[in-house]
C-alpha cells in the first residue's frame, strides 16, 4: 500500500484536491481521502485503514463516495469503526457479515411472483416488442400465480410445479411448454442471484422431465375453434343485423360467457329481474353447483325484450313456443355467417378467457368463477368459498363495453384456450 500524506484535511481541501493517492487525515487516525485520476476528472472517496485485532493483518475498508459521504460524516463512521477494533471485531468482517444476513433477508422474502417481476424487467430488454413481454406476463398469471406467486423462491418444489403444468400439459401442450420454460427462466434467474440452491425445479433435466411425457409424443388436442377476442365486436355487429330469437339468444351467450346448454334451457325464474342475477340450478350446470351470473346492462336489455314476448317458461323458447331451443339454432347462426362458419359458440368462452387474463387486471379466480370451471385444487376450492360476485358482475360489464364498441388494435394475441 502507498503512503499517506498526513494532515488535517478541512472540507474544501476534500473537495478541491487533486493529489492522487492517499490522504490521511490526521485528527481521525485511519481515515484517509483517496484520489484517482480519470477520464472525466477527478474521483475522490473514503478509506478506513487498519490492522485486523482478530489477523494482525493490515486492511482497507471502503466507505463511500464523498460525494455520499462528507468530511464531517466519514470522521463519525472512523470513531465507530475504531470502537470496534477496540472491543475486538474486525470491521470488515462485521460489514461482510452485516450483508451476508441482509441477502438472507431478501433470500426470505423474495416470492416467485416478485422474482419474475424482476426478471422480466431484466429479459426485456432482449425481446423486440411489448407483446412478448405482455404475454410473459400474462402465462404466469394465469397459470403459475395462482400457486406459485407467493411462495419464497427457495421453497418452490419440483411436485409444485408439476401441479401447476400437469393439469394442462396434454390439453394445452403448447401453453404448458412456453408455461414450463418461463417458470424454469425465472427460477435460473433466481438461483444466479444465490436466491436459492440446488437443482432448478421446473428443468426437465430432473426428475419433472420424467414424469410428464414428452410434450413432442403427445397428439395434437384438437379445441372448439374461438374467435379471436380483437374480432368479437365485429361479430356482435353482425350477430345483431340478424332476424329472430337464436343471434339474440347467441349474443346472450357471449355477455354470459355460459355454456349453450346452460343459455338455451335457461327459464325465467331463474332470473332474478331487480338484482340482474340469473342463477342456474346445480342439476343444470357440468361441475353439479348452482352457478350465479351477473346481467350486465346489455344482457338485460335482451332478458327485456325477450320478456316482452314472452311465450312460455323458457327465456329463449323455440319455435313452437313450447320448450327451449334445441343446441343446433346457435351452431346454425354462426354457420350461416360465411365470415365466421370456421367457429363454434362455445368457443367464446375461451374468446373472453383470451380477452380477461390479456387485456383485464382481474385475478385468475375471478376469471375461473365466470366461467363456472370445476376447481381441480383441493386446497384451492376450499379457500375459494365467495363466487365473487360483486367483482364478477363489473367484469361482465367491463366485457360486455368491449363486446360493444371497436377495438383500438388489430393485432391477435393469444395465451391458450380456456378449458370448458
Amino acid at each position: 500500500m502507498g503512503r499517506s500524506a498526513r494532515a488535517d484535511l478541512t472540507a474544501r481541501q476534500v473537495a478541491t484536491t487533486t493529489k492522487v493517492g492517499y490522504s490521511a487525515d490526521r485528527k481521525q487516525p485511519g481515515l484517509n481521502l483517496q484520489v484517482t485520476a480519470g477520464a472525466g476528472g477527478y474521483a475522490r472517496s473514503w478509506v478506513f485503514r487498519y490492522t485486523s485485532p482478530t489477523s494482525g493483518k493490515r486492511r482497507e475498508l471502503g466507505l463511500g463516495s464523498l460525494s455520499v459521504l462528507g468530511l464531517a460524516a466519514a470522521r463519525d463512521e472512523a470513531v465507530k469503526l475504531r470502537n470496534q477494533i477496540r472491543s475486538g471485531l474486525d470491521p470488515k468482517d462485521e460489514q461482510d457479515q452485516g450483508k451476508a444476513k441482509r441477502a438472507m433477508m431478501v433470500r426470505e422474502r423474495l416470492t416467485f411472483e416478485q422474482a419474475a417481476a424482476q426478471c422480466i424487467a431484466t429479459k426485456e430488454h432482449e425481446w423486440k416488442n411489448a407483446k412478448h413481454r405482455h404475454q410473459w406476463a400474462a402465462t404466469l398469471k394465469t397459470y403459475a400465480y395462482p400457486s406459485l406467486g407467493g411462495l419464497p423462491v427457495d421453497q418452490i418444489t419440483m411436485e409444485q410445479v408439476l401441479a401447476v403444468l400437469e393439469p394442462i400439459w396434454t390439453t394445452k401442450t403448447e401453453t404448458a411448454t412456453r408455461l414450463r420454460q418461463r417458470i424454469e427462466t425465472v427460477m435460473d434467474w433466481a438461483k444466479a442471484r444465490k436466491l436459492f440452491t440446488g437443482d432448478n425445479p421446473a428443468s426437465l433435466k430432473g426428475g419433472l422431465g420424467q414424469l410428464l411425457p414428452k410434450a413432442s409424443k403427445i397428439a395434437k388436442v384438437q379445441h372448439q375453434p374461438a374467435l379471436p377476442y380483437q374480432e368479437v365486436h365485429g361479430f356482435v355487429q353482425a350477430l345483431r343485423g340478424k332476424r329472430g330469437l337464436s343471434p339474440k339468444a347467441f349474443e346472450f351467450l357471449i355477455l354470459t360467457v355460459a355454456r349453450s346448454g346452460e343459455v338455451l334451457g335457461a327459464k325465467w325464474d331463474e332470473i332474478d329481474l331487480a338484482a340482474k342475477v340469473w342463477t342456474i340450478p346445480a342439476e343444470r350446470m357440468k361441475a353439479g353447483r348452482e352457478h350465479r351470473v351477473p346481467l350486465s346492462a346489455r344482457a338485460m336489455t335482451i332478458i327485456m325484450e325477450m320478456q316482452a314476448g314472452r311465450l312460455c317458461d323458457y327465456v329463449f323458447p323455440d319455435p313452437t313456443g313450447k320448450k327451449g331451443m334445441s343446441n343446433g339454432a346457435l351452431l346454425a347462426v354462426i354457420k350461416g355467417m360465411p365470415d365466421y362458419a370456421a367457429y363454434v359458440p362455445h368457443g367464446f368462452r375461451s374468446t373472453f378467457r383470451d380477452w380477461a387474463a390479456e387485456t383485464t387486471t382481474f385475478a385468475n379466480e375471478t376469471l375461473e368463477l365466470a366461467l363456472a370451471h370445476t376447481i381441480r385444487d383441493k386446497a384451492e376450492a376450499a379457500y375459494r368459498r365467495q363466487d365473487q360476485l360483486e367483482k364478477r358482475a363489473k367484469l361482465m360489464e367491463q366485457w360486455a363495453g368491449y363486446v360493444a364498441h371497436q377495438p383500438q388494435a388489430a393485432t391477435v394475441t393469444t395465451i391458450g384456450k380456456a378449458g370448458s
